[in-house]
Order: C-alpha cells, then sequence, then structure tokens
C-alpha cells in the first residue's frame, strides 16, 4: 500500500512524479532546521522543497521562503546575517490541531462561556 499511496497522493511527501523530476532536473541547493530540501533547477529558472513530513507551507521558516520566493538571490545562510537573539521560533500553522485557539465558549470548550454582564436577559419565546 505504501508504494501506491505515495505514487498517488501528494499530501503526505513527496509524490513519484515529484521524486523523479526533482533527480532529473533539480540541484539540491541546502536544508533547515525542521528537515525540508531545497532545490533549484539546474537552470535556475525554479525552485521547491521538498517537506520531510505532511506538505504544509507554513513549515518553511522565514529565511528559506524569502529565497523561495526570490526576495534573496542567494541561499539564507551566505546572503543573510546571522538572526538577532530576541527572535523566537516560527509557529506552525495550529488550525485544525488539538493545540488551535479556541475561545471561551466554543463547542470544544464545552460550550459554556462566562455570563454576560450588565442589564442582558435572553429573549425566550412567550
Amino acid at each position: 500500500m505504501g508504494f501506491f499511496k505515495n505514487l498517488f497522493t501528494w499530501w503526505e511527501g513527496a509524490s513519484l512524479g515529484t521524486t523523479l523530476y526533482t533527480r532529473r532536473h533539480g540541484t539540491q541547493v541546502g536544508s533547515d532546521a525542521l528537515g525540508n530540501v531545497y532545490y533549484q533547477s539546474k537552470d535556475r529558472a525554479r525552485r521547491w522543497v521538498i517537506y520531510k513530513g505532511a506538505n504544509d507551507a507554513s513549515r518553511i521558516p522565514p529565511d528559506w521562503y524569502a529565497w523561495i520566493h526570490r526576495m534573496i538571490d542567494d541561499v539564507p545562510d551566505e546572503a543573510l546575517p546571522p538572526p538577532p537573539k530576541f527572535l523566537r521560533d516560527p509557529t506552525p500553522n495550529l488550525t485544525g490541531t488539538p493545540l488551535a485557539y479556541r475561545p471561551p465558549g466554543a463547542l470544544e470548550r464545552g460550550g459554556q462561556r462566562a455570563a454576560a454582564s450588565g442589564d442582558y436577559e435572553a429573549w425566550t419565546p412567550d
């Protein structure tokens, strides 16, 4: 099942077509701390990433995002100064996960919210 799943799905990693295209037309230029590997075509016209794990664009660090979108010409290790010490690591998109933000009163938190203040009275039909 693993071979056929990889052949026809793209959301859990690189498909067979992407892997073959990368081997034939791509040159590896670097990788990031998350294990993502970055490639560039041999004529330098295209740039792409092979994700380690699920394909999620929010898993690209900001410096590599700048390289992918041609904001910088050289790879981030050579083109950018080291990051300041006060910067935190980027957080991935948590929507749809158990760690996503759930406001008070959300159904996932029991559907109970704090009582309204003031002179609010809930409407009830007669």
